[in-house]
């Protein structure tokens, strides 16, 4: 027999953001966000508990929670318009195009049921009923105080800073042309918010929606339930024998159950007095009958203990029910289906029953706004603090709405998330500067993770100089066109400090960095410079550059400034009298002549090419061949540092990234660390960022400088592979004063990762309040633009000449290979 689903609903209007089903119960739902899943320590899973109860305590009598989670596998759409410029974007586009993965959402519907209405069973439902009368009419005061006690229950759920609860309006509950509401996809199984489509629901052995089979599988016996509950459970892939990995207790049947369903969890609130004489009633007639059976006696002691702990310990008496709810289009992949549950169950020490005859029932009156016509024989006895562990308290990954950020991955399935790690906590106050300090092992991605985050940044227009060690960064800066200032005997690096370009001015800054390399050429690092020195200098400095606005035909380098000082300085100084003992310009000229013009470091100060660093964006300057050179080291990171700076002051509104490499322990050798713990501390005034990264753990833990100039000053710590560290971490804790949270975050790190697939795995600390793992897995394209093994940046090298030195179509064709070859 067909009838019309709109005659048999059980829902009789939504008015005021509220529903009214035909027994006369108000409903009101919320759309719950909650808080992200593997972001949880046990104490925070605590937390989350205790709150649930506190605020499940503050519902008035005869009120049902209704918690409704829906989790749907879906496919990542890529956004090729948005990344449609950059040929790296559009190939980590198309290869996270169609990406699996989990969404969630969640739901809280609280109902306040009439006083004195019969409960609902399995056998009496308004499923059942040939007609549907509603019930007496309310009071007006009762509706005002169940909103009030609606409002509170919400302000305890938020007040954690965890969970956000959005109030569904009547837009969001009821259907119309455009789009489908909360009810009506819940009765269709509508799994997208788009137009509203009516389906053919039919009730038999299985649950008919359309062309869906659905089961259900119920938590509603108490031989069913688990011995022990509690508010987390130890997530044994992420744990070692040092750590343990938390997850909420339920989360089995929330995000780590993959497939298609739905949790609904159902809690009654009723009246705690009335249920305790009922039980003392029960118990008196059990211990009148206990000498006549052993069984008799065991459930006496059991309701005597449940009477103890409510009334010594002021528990609240609850009935509860949990069910899981599972649909495909076809039939036998059910069974499979099956197997999940059933061994999501077992992770929780719970059993598996399949609801059959009552599964209708049960699912009529999950429909939001019905709860209140819920079958209670499918209910058991328990405490709030019971039930509350069965409740899911983690949802999937989601991505920053801040315009500005780098791609990163869902732990759990890769697709990608838009993740901003500067900007975003420092508008929420989580960190109070953008610096950020790197630590991760040889082989662990430290690399190739920072290569994607400059290339996100540079995309974004943000200036990136780079002191490496290492070359780690060569075929990015080849591909981004930037300038790449590395030290080989037939190319040896060259800078121009002397230089101006056309949209640059000689102001003090300019004019003091000259002075300060000047002075560090001249004078040993014993060595100190008395004032007078300081002032012939800086009169020489304004003397030359008034000449070169005389005469354009100057050349602006250190040759013309050394051709300067012995022409025409030596005869201004002998015109002033300036005695040798107040500054010796021959011993200036004699110390200065290797930098002259056939001198052996002739190259240093003369370059006539990449003059513009100021307006180059991607700036990389390689080290590796000079970083033990007593000489040409310091002067390098001086002029470097001095680029830098002057972007920092000169660049208003631009983002500016300085990211030093291993390089950061030879500057410190050269008594750089002063000018280390200034630049940490001013570059966030001039919208800077400083990065240093490092795999030295030692060196890291024994230099008090980084501890005093980086960590102090970095409130954004990113770790990657940690695990062959595990044994010594606590010194590496100490160090960068990271909870015990964050400890297990970080040793969890690619403890699990999804065979078949290449990624590694990421841990961002952000000013000790937000911390999260994310996967880092660049596409193919991006693996052979950032990889540093030399046999692969060999044959990245090789390929580009067969384009004429194209490195985009040679990694093109790199990867089109691979990919023929392995198909």
């Amino acid at each position: 027999m067909e009838k019309v689903l709109e005659e048999m609903l059980p829902i009789m209007s939504v008015e005021h953001d509220c529903i009214l089903s035909k027994t006369g119960d108000i409903t009101v739902a919320f759309q719950v966000h909650l808080p992200e899943i593997f972001t949880l320590s046990a104490d925070d899973y605590e937390t989350l508990h205790q709150t649930f109860i506190k605020a499940i305590k503050t519902l008035p009598k005869n009120s049902l929670f209704h918690k409704q989670d829906w989790f749907i596998n879906r496919r990542y759409k890529g956004d090729f318009e948005k990344d449609g410029d950059s040929f790296l974007s559009r190939s980590s586009t198309r290869f996270f195009n169609e990406r699996p993965f989990l969404d969630h959402t969640c739901y809280i519907m609280i109902t306040r049921r009439l006083d004195g209405r019969k409960a609902a069973s399995s056998m009496f439902s308004s499923l059942c009923r040939r007609s549907i009368i509603p019930g007496e009419l309310m009071q007006p005061n009762t509706l005002r105080d169940f909103l009030d006690a609606v409002g509170q229950f919400k302000s305890i759920l938020e007040g954690t800073g965890f969970i956000k609860l959005d109030r569904i309006d009547d837009a969001g509950l009821v259907s119309d042309r455009r789009r489908a509401g909360l009810i009506e996809r819940y009765c269709y199984l509508t799994t997208d918010q788009g137009l509203p489509v009516s389906k053919d629901i039919m009730f038999g052995d299985d649950i008919r929606i359309g062309d869906d089979y659905l089961q259900v599988y119920t938590l509603a016996d108490v031989e069913n339930l688990p011995g022990l509950c509690g508010s987390r459970i130890t997530y044994d892939k992420y744990s070692n024998d040092r750590s343990k990995y938390s997850v909420g207790f339920a989360a089995a049947l929330g995000q780590l159950l993959t497939c298609d369903h739905m949790y609904n969890q159902f809690i009654f609130i009723g009246d705690a007095s009335v249920k305790i004489q009922q039980l003392e009633k029960k118990r008196l007639r059990l211990q009148s009958l206990s000498a006549y059976s052993r069984r008799n006696a065991i459930a006496r002691d059991a309701i005597n203990d449940f009477l103890q702990e409510a009334v010594g310990q002021q528990r609240l008496p609850v009935q509860a029910h949990f069910n899981v709810c599972i649909w495909s289009h076809e039939k036998n992949v059910l069974k499979d289906l099956k197997n999940q549950v059933a061994t999501a169950l077992a992770q929780m020490d719970a059993s598996t029953k399949q609801e059959v005859s009552g599964a209708p029932q049960i699912f009529w009156a999950a429909i939001p706004g019905n709860e209140g016509d819920f079958p209670m024989n499918d209910t058991f006895s328990t405490f709030c603090e019971q039930a509350c562990c069965f409740l899911t308290l983690e949802t999937s990954y989601r991505s920053s709405i801040s315009p500005f950020g780098i791609r990163l991955g869902d732990r759990q399935t890769g697709r990608p998330l838009h993740v901003d790690i500067s900007d975003e906590p420092m508008r929420q106050g989580v960190i109070t500067n953008r610096n950020k300090i790197v630590i991760g092992g040889s082989g662990s991605g430290k690399s190739m993770f920072m290569c994607s985050l400059l290339r996100g940044y540079y995309e974004q227009g943000a200036h990136c100089v780079v002191l490496d060690v290492g070359g780690s960064y060569a075929g990015l800066c080849r591909l981004l066109n930037g300038y790449y200032f590395s030290y080989t005997e037939q190319d040896p690096i060259r800078f121009n400090p002397f230089y101006i370009a056309e949209n640059d001015t000689l102001d003090i800054e300019k004019r003091e960095s000259i002075k300060t390399l000047l002075l560090a050429l001249w004078k040993r690092e014993s060595e100190t410079f008395n004032r007078s020195e300081y002032v012939a200098i800086s009169n020489a400095l304004a003397l030359y550059y008034e000449k070169l606005d005389r005469d354009k035909s100057i050349f602006p380098c250190f040759d013309s400034f050394y051709e300067f000082l012995q022409d025409e300085y030596v005869g201004i100084l002998e015109k002033e009298r300036v005695q040798p003992k107040d500054f010796d310009i021959n011993n200036l000229l004699y110390v200065l002549k290797p930098y002259f013009r056939g001198g052996e470091f002739s190259y240093l100060l003369n370059a006539r090419e990449n003059l513009n660093l100021l307006e180059e964006r991607f700036v990389i300057v390689e080290l590796d061949n000079i970083k033990d050179h007593p000489i040409l080291f310091p002067v390098v990171t001086l002029l470097v540092m001095e680029m830098f700076i002057s972007k920092m002051r000169k660049l208003k509104g631009t983002r500016k990234l300085i990211v030093i490499e291993e390089a950061w322990k030879a500057i410190m050798r050269n008594g750089m660390a002063e000018f280390m713990k200034y630049l940490y501390k001013t570059v966030r005034k001039f919208y800077g960022e400083a990065y240093t990264v490092t795999q030295e753990l030692a060196d890291l833990i024994s230099s008090p400088v980084v501890k005093e100039a980086i960590i102090a000053n970095a409130d954004c710590k990113i770790l990657l592979d940690m695990r062959k560290f595990s044994n010594k971490f606590s010194d590496i804790q100490a160090l960068l004063g990271m909870s015990d949270k964050g400890r297990e975050m970080v040793l969890s790190v690619n403890r699990a990762n999804e065979p078949g697939r290449r990624y590694r795995e990421v841990f961002i600390d952000l000013g000790g309040q937000v911390m999260k793992v994310y996967r880092f897995e660049p596409s193919p394209e991006e693996y052979y633009a950032y990889s540093t093994e030399e046999a692969e940046k060999m044959k990245v090298m090789a390929y580009a000449e067969r384009y004429g030195g194209d490195i985009r179509r040679g990694i093109t064709a790199l990867v089109q290979d691979l990919y023929d070859q392995k198909n």
